[in-house]
């Protein structure tokens, strides 16, 4: 009886909310711009039950080559409920053109609703593989890697970012990806933009809707003028596409293929900052910022010490000018500055503050001034210098010497003998010889002389020692293979906690490792080359795929969160397979 009353109670709240919802009808289409020789889906779907008498748009300029199909979906998701009734239809058009497919309407509730109007570019005949449902090609057209920039014209200095996304439809599915190039980026200062994880999110691309997800992004401020190219990053993917074909349950089946995809060249046109107007103090800041000069005590004792900031703050390029440098009066004494850096980096650009903190002690009595100081900076938005003037600051010393107000002239005297304070160099000297042993027939002389007797049973023990050692063969290539791999690894192991340097050292050291051992330039050619050039060694296919990981690992890493045990595991799993591929050529 309790059961009956709780599926009673859910149905009525799924309908009570289900009927909460605003009822729309809304219209999509796979893709806005296609060739003539190609097709289209277009869906008109309503969120609300109860909607009928369905009427099509007029679909001039297409034939209707599918459908309708009309499907129905709800669920209830974190206790929240959805409901879609679609209808959808597969279009081909019948010339070249820019199109408008009109809404289609539909009644509920009675009132009638109609959908949003569909612009379509239709364009001249596009190249179709003869076997259209080939793995390769599906592949292609539905996945796409896209380098976007935030500005392909900024200032020399000014911030800009770019992101790597990976578009894919809903028609396939990605298993596993790996960069195998990554971006270079020659003229620009860079720093790569952390994020949590790589959510999948929807978007448009070429007019038409997709899922991406964003696999690298990295601030670049350009620091020179003229065209500055970006090389394309390229990765590994293993698609699954649909072979056409469904099992049993109707499930569709797929194919996995591993295909190679790779962003287009971007190429930044850097502008130099303009000379007009240009101030003389101007140190290359470009941005956004404020200046402060400020004063930790304005008054103090002589010896007693006080602390000068140099601030600047704001978005831009903060890490790459100087502050302005103080002057003070020759009667404080101003030490080197503390450089305090509170910079964070975002998608559009650097964001804090940098401080400048001169210790300043005072030698005598008095009130000194120290002067204004000027800050320039040029604002890439309003594209002019600014300048910002501090105001005087007073340092008022209370107790202290007086400033010396006469200087004598000192002349130069002979000097007098008085007392013993100061006396003539002394002529003559009353040293005696020290009193030395004689080495005949002393403790050291016997330990030389027994010396060479002993050497003879030690150097006999080393010698059989040596030919032991000599005559274990495999001993002694593991331990030369150990020291090779030792000596390749110096510099990654330096650089152990630092991320970005130990795998792009870990990665050259495995290639000035093949290429030492090979004679072949191996940063130049693929994964699958390597491959084939260490079977021809006759590797252990074992210790090629772990060369292979580690070197697939290295790309991977750079885009995602490593912790410091993961790298020193990484460098044990690198120096391994240096010894057991040393062991075997």
């Amino acid at each position: 009886m309790k059961l009956k009353v709780y599926i009673t109670l859910l149905v009525s709240f799924i309908t009570i909310t289900l009927n909460a919802q605003d009822a729309a009808l809304t219209a999509t289409v796979s893709k806005n711009k296609l060739g003539v020789n190609q097709r289209l889906r277009i869906e008109f779907s309503i969120n609300k039950q109860g909607a009928d008498n369905f009427k099509e748009p007029n679909f001039t300029n297409f034939k209707v080559v599918g459908g309708p199909s009309q499907s129905v979906s709800q669920s209830w998701v974190n206790g929240k409920v959805s409901f879609n009734q679609s209808y959808t239809y597969i279009l081909q058009p019948i010339r070249k053109g820019e199109f408008d497919i009109p809404p289609a309407s539909i009644e509920i509730d009675g009132k009638t609703l109609t959908s949003n109007p569909i612009k379509v570019i239709v364009l001249d005949a596009v190249e179709i593989p003869k076997n259209p449902n080939d793995p390769n090609y599906i592949a292609e057209q539905n996945i796409h890697l896209v380098a976007e920039v935030s500005k392909e014209t900024p200032y020399v200095g000014e911030g800009i970012y770019i992101e790597y996304r990976l578009y894919f439809s809903d028609n396939v599915g990605i298993y596993d990806n790996a960069v195998t190039e990554a971006p270079q980026y020659n003229g620009f200062w860079n720093q790569e933009i952390k994020r949590n994880g790589m959510p999948v999110k929807e978007g448009m691309y070429n007019g038409e809707r997709y899922r991406y997800a964003v696999l690298h992004k990295a601030l670049l401020i350009p620091t020179t003028s003229g065209k500055l190219t970006i090389d394309p990053m390229k990765m590994d993917v293993i698609v699954a596409v649909p072979t056409g074909r469904a099992d049993f349950f109707g499930n569709v089946i797929t194919r996995q293929v591993r295909k190679e995809f790779a962003s287009a060249k971007k190429v930044i046109n850097a502008k130099a900052l303009p000379l007009q107007n240009k101030p003389e103090d101007f140190t290359g800041a470009v941005g956004q910022f404020s200046f402060d000069v400020s004063l930790s005590k304005n008054t103090l004792k002589a010896n007693e010490s006080s602390e000068i900031s140099v601030s600047v703050k704001g978005k831009g390029n903060l890490k790459l000018f100087e502050l302005p440098k103080i002057e003070t009066p020759k009667e404080l004494e101003v030490y080197q500055p503390e450089r305090k850096e509170n910079v964070s980096i975002a998608s559009d650009g650097l964001k804090g503050s940098v401080t400048d903190n001169y210790t300043v002690v005072p030698q005598f009595k008095g009130k000194y001034k120290i002067p204004k100081t000027s800050f320039s900076y040029f604002n890439p938005e309003e594209k002019v210098y600014q300048t910002i003037t501090t105001d005087d600051l007073y340092v008022d010393v209370l107790e202290g010497k007086e400033i010396p107000t006469n200087t004598n002239t000192i002349s130069k005297q002979d000097i007098k003998v008085t007392g013993s304070d100061f006396r003539y160099i002394q002529t003559s000297t009353d040293f005696q010889p020290k009193q030395t042993e004689d080495f005949f027939k002393s403790i050291l002389f016997y330990i030389l002389l027994l010396l060479p007797i002993l050497a003879i049973p030690v150097g006999i023990f080393i010698h059989k020692k040596k030919e032991e050692r000599d005559s274990d063969i495999l001993g002694n290539k593991l331990r030369k293979a150990d020291k090779l791999a030792k000596k390749y690894l110096f510099e990654a192991q330096k650089q152990l906690g630092n991320k970005e340097a130990f795998y792009e050292a870990l990665e050259r050291a495995l290639h000035n490792y093949l290429k030492a051992k090979l004679g072949v330039e191996t940063s130049d050619i693929s994964r699958d080359k390597i491959t084939d050039l260490l079977h021809d060694k006759n590797i252990d296919s074992s210790t090629i795929d772990n060369f292979i990981s580690v070197l697939n690992d290295c790309d991977f890493a750079r885009y995602t969160p490593i912790t410091n045990v993961q790298m020193k595991e990484e460098y044990e799993k690198a120096k391994q397979v240096i010894t057991q591929l040393d062991r075997q050529l």
